[in-house]
């Protein structure tokens, strides 16, 4: 009995591995000689655009037959253009990939859902490139000084879009904390923002991730063009703890502006997301899933990434496809309540 049940152990792992083998070579065969293209949901030259670039330049050669990866940008409405394009438009066939914004997933949960032409929750969630810390960052000339002082004077702020992070972070921050915070929106992305930071033109910009603001304007803080005043996460960036920059959820009065605040802020746990559409074959969306774990280990991309001030923490597509099923169940009084102080109900 025993040398049979080692033979069909035996027999099962060589039927498994060649089962296995088939695939890896049936998804070779797709892909082999094709192009995947990664559609940013941003302009040339920000933060988005930066980290969508890199993996786009390493993950081809983890994706079985090594396609060409073509980066394509497509900025609008916070990264919801590129969402739609990848989920409704491009081919389901498992050569588009969307790196969009935390927004694409927020949004219908703040907002009406009825509106949104596909569903978050039914999507194929690639995984994260790094968890994020968003700052509040104001030029060092500018009268404020510190978040207290934000909460007494007003100050300019540039911001994008209306669904964009750097209009509902400040927003928020005006109707929960009573800062003062003024827009000046239509900004196409967070760089043409911090461009008008250089020409002060306004004298800063809220909702940022820290890693987009230290990647393409490190300068900023070696030559003291700006302060950071302060941090929009629950936990903080270690960096930015250290140096003993607040974070804005410790100012919170009352449980409920707590609430709100942090139901907001969690979506920064998936500061760089990544999708397909639904009807993706799912043998591709986990090759693709496993060659984007890859890329964000490969050394190349690693040393790419230190040097270009990137940072890369991970978060696998089986992680966030959860995060996205918990955030949509959350009690719908804590999203009423934010919904209201994003300015999207009365």
């Amino acid at each position: 009995m025993a040398k049979i049940t080692k033979l069909s152990l035996a027999c099962s792992l060589l039927f498994t591995s060649a089962s296995f083998a088939q695939a890896q070579e049936a998804l070779a065969q797709f892909y082999k000689g094709k192009t995947v293209y990664v559609v940013i949901g941003s302009a040339a030259g920000g933060g988005f655009d930066t980290y969508g670039r890199l993996i786009a330049r390493h993950i081809g050669k983890h994706i079985p037959g090594n396609p060409n990866v073509v980066p394509q940008n497509m900025p609008g409405a916070g990264g919801s253009a590129a969402a739609t394009h990848v989920a409704t438009v491009a081919a389901q066939d498992g050569t588009y990939i969307g790196a969009v914004h935390p927004a694409v997933i927020m949004d219908p949960v703040l907002g009406d859902r009825s509106k949104s032409k596909f569903d978050v929750t039914k999507l194929n969630w690639i995984g994260s490139a790094n968890s994020d810390t968003y700052v509040c960052v104001l030029r060092a000339d500018a009268k404020v000084k510190s978040f207290a002082d934000a909460q007494s004077m007003e100050v300019i702020l540039g911001a994008s879009s209306d669904a964009a992070s750097t209009r509902e972070f400040p927003t928020l921050l005006n109707n929960v904390l009573g800062t003062k915070f003024k827009l000046v929106a239509g900004y196409s992305g967070n760089r043409e923002v911090m461009l008008a930071v250089d020409k002060n033109e306004v004298q800063g910009i809220c909702g940022a991730g820290w890693s987009s603001v230290l990647a393409v304007r490190s300068q900023w803080f070696k030559d003291g063009t700006v302060n950071v005043l302060a941090q929009e996460n629950i936990a903080g960036h270690p960096d930015l703890n250290k140096q003993g920059i607040p974070k804005t959820i410790d100012f919170a009065k009352t449980p409920e502006q707590k609430q709100i605040l942090e139901l907001y802020y969690n979506q920064e746990t998936f500061g760089r997301p990544y999708m397909m559409g639904q009807n993706v074959p799912k043998d591709r969306v986990e090759a693709i899933r496993a060659a984007f774990i890859m890329a964000l280990k490969d050394p190349d991309l690693l040393a790419e990434a230190k040097k270009s001030n990137l940072d890369i923490e991970m978060l696998d597509g089986a992680a966030l496809q959860k995060i996205v099923e918990n955030i949509f169940a959350l009690d719908q009084s804590v999203i009423d309540k934010t919904k209201k102080a994003l300015g999207y109900e009365k």
